[in-house]
């Protein structure tokens, strides 16, 4: 297999992720770029935390199974897929031999890359031949006849890289309180920016429900619990009480309820299984 990223690591079952750099033209729009190959041939169960990411997954192995909210059954199988925001873990199954490029969008990316109301991507598991869109089902089929991940990269960055920079995204107004939520850690009032864009609280959430795919709340859920596990995996603070004031959390037993909603296990939990 030729290695095309910047980062080549095998996971602990010796299955292969490839980490391709972002183009600077594409920073706050794209996340991550990634090549990922099962070659273990066991059975992998992962829980997949909320996020502020909405992915592109092009499968060119067996399909994932995977649902959000709930354990997959065998008729949540998707091979070439995307999922707009979500509250909930994305919980998923593989036979051992999944094998994809996922590129996986920012909110504000998503809004201009899918050029339609996010609301219709959230809390779903979407096939992307259901999205009936030409540029999509072509990058699918092309890089599903590509075997080189240079190649496979290079065409990804290209077929996303002039819809990305080329369409209308999000209003300025949403971007903007959107980008003090993220940069804030989830600690600004939702009245405080809505304020700001001179709206009401009521129309600053319909327009994030439309252009982000989340109401802000939401979206301050995400960033705060994103925060906590920052400070967590950098080991700062004396414990979980003092990672849950720093971030803004009520008490302990609050950011014990927002892992669990959020994250599918307890603080305790998530720290020892990483």
């Amino acid at each position: 297999m030729e290695a095309a990223a910047d980062e080549v690591e095998a996971t602990g079952a010796g299955d292969i992720l490839l980490r391709h750099p972002v183009p600077s033209a594409l920073a706050g729009l794209v996340a991550r770029i990634t090549g990922y190959r099962e070659t273990s041939r066991r059975p992998i169960r992962m829980t997949e935390t909320a996020s502020l990411v909405v992915p592109i997954i092009i499968g060119f192995g067996e399909p994932f199974e995977i649902a959000i909210g709930r354990a997959p059954s065998r008729d949540d199988r998707y091979g070439s897929f995307t999922a707009g925001l979500t509250g909930t873990p994305v919980h998923i199954r593989s036979g051992g031999a999944a094998h994809c490029l996922q590129i996986d969008l920012t909110p504000l990316g998503a809004c201009r890359f899918f050029g339609r109301p996010m609301h219709e991507l959230a809390n779903r598991m979407v096939r992307l031949d259901e999205l009936g869109d030409p540029t999509v089902t072509a990058l699918r089929e092309r890089l599903g006849a590509e075997r080189s991940w240079r190649r496979r990269f290079a065409l990804a960055e290209a077929a996303i890289t002039p819809r990305l920079l080329g369409t209308k995204g999000a209003s300025g107004a949403v971007a903007w309180a959107y980008g003090r939520i993220v940069a804030s850690g989830g600690a600004v009032r939702i009245a405080t920016l809505a304020d700001r864009v001179g709206w009401s609280r009521k129309h600053l959430a319909a327009r994030f429900h439309a252009e982000v795919g989340a109401a802000p709340k939401l979206v301050a859920r995400i960033a705060r619990f994103d925060q906590a596990r920052a400070m967590a995996s950098a080991g700062a603070g004396d414990g979980w009480a003092d990672i849950a004031a720093a971030c803004g959390f009520s008490d302990q037993a609050h950011l014990v309820r927002e892992f669990v909603a959020l994250g599918g296990a307890t603080p305790g939990s998530w720290r020892g299984a990483g």
